[in-house]
């Protein structure tokens, strides 16, 4: 009987290494504000990894298509049962990642004779009437990460996502030496796709303990774009219509890394 806390402990610690392990090597996405909104952006051969969801929200995700998908369509749902019920004003990223999808997570990776869910969520929230774009980073184990403004911590207008947390580590340390706020697209694509080449560099291990030169990276970036698709959609501030999600095509894109 006394046994028993140690080996649910235990059962933990196997859980999360497995998660861990099915996560690694998940193409990185980067997310970050521009002058006229936000851009999420990321590069990958297969699936897709960056969706609407609500009015002013978008998720990307990296993990099994499977997992994504029920959380992908779970959020939807609790978005629009919120709109509907009050208002679209009244439906919130943090409200929506703190009372549903976090404990729902949370406990999926706690109940060990159950499956947990393989998936990294980033979800971006542009900001209405002047306030602040919110990045909440939504783990496996219903863990919330947010881009601060509380508790001391300094406001950070960028959220990513990797495969392990050493490439989540360096590609935030990327993005906070980056003036990318007042951008145009064309620059922050470059900033993005430049973060998003650190992550995977340094999830394929290519990086070593030193930070890649700008060159290294650039060429990685280039190296990858010659046989990967790239994958990309803004939330515009003043898109003109009423929808603020848009996707950019890859041929709208890559034209803007062929300079």
């Amino acid at each position: 009987m006394i046994e028993e806390p140690y080996r649910w402990v235990e059962a933990i610690a196997n859980r999360r290494e497995y998660v861990e392990h099915q996560l690694s090597g998940g193409s990185p996405i980067a997310a970050l504000t521009y002058r006229d909104g936000i851009l999420l952006f990321t590069m990958s051969r297969e699936r897709q990894k960056i969706f609407e969801v609500y009015d002013r929200i978008a998720m990307s995700a990296i993990g099994h298509p499977g997992d994504i998908e029920r959380l992908r369509m779970t959020a939807i749902e609790l978005a629009s049962t919120e709109g509907f019920a009050r208002s679209a004003h009244d439906v919130s990223l943090r409200r929506l990642a703190t009372y549903s999808l976090s404990p729902a997570l949370k406990a999926a990776f706690e109940q060990i004779y159950g499956p947990p869910y393989l998936s990294r969520l980033l979800f971006a929230e542009l900001g209405r009437a002047g306030a602040p774009n919110l990045f909440l980073r939504l783990d496996y184990d219903g863990s919330i990460h947010t881009n601060g403004g509380t508790f001391g911590r300094a406001f950070e207008e960028f959220g990513v996502i990797s495969g392990s947390n050493a490439a989540t580590e360096r590609m935030e340390e990327f993005l906070r030496g980056k003036k990318h706020v007042n951008s145009d697209l064309g620059t922050a694509l470059e900033v993005a796709a430049d973060a998003w080449a650190l992550g995977h560099m340094t999830e394929e291990g290519d990086s070593g303990k030193d930070v890649p030169s700008h060159a290294d990276i650039v060429r990685h970036r280039n190296e990858r774009l010659a046989d990967a698709a790239i994958e990309a959609a803004v939330l515009e501030k003043d898109s003109g219509v009423p929808q603020a999600w848009r996707s950019l095509h890859d041929a709208e894109v890559r034209p803007h890394f062929q300079k």
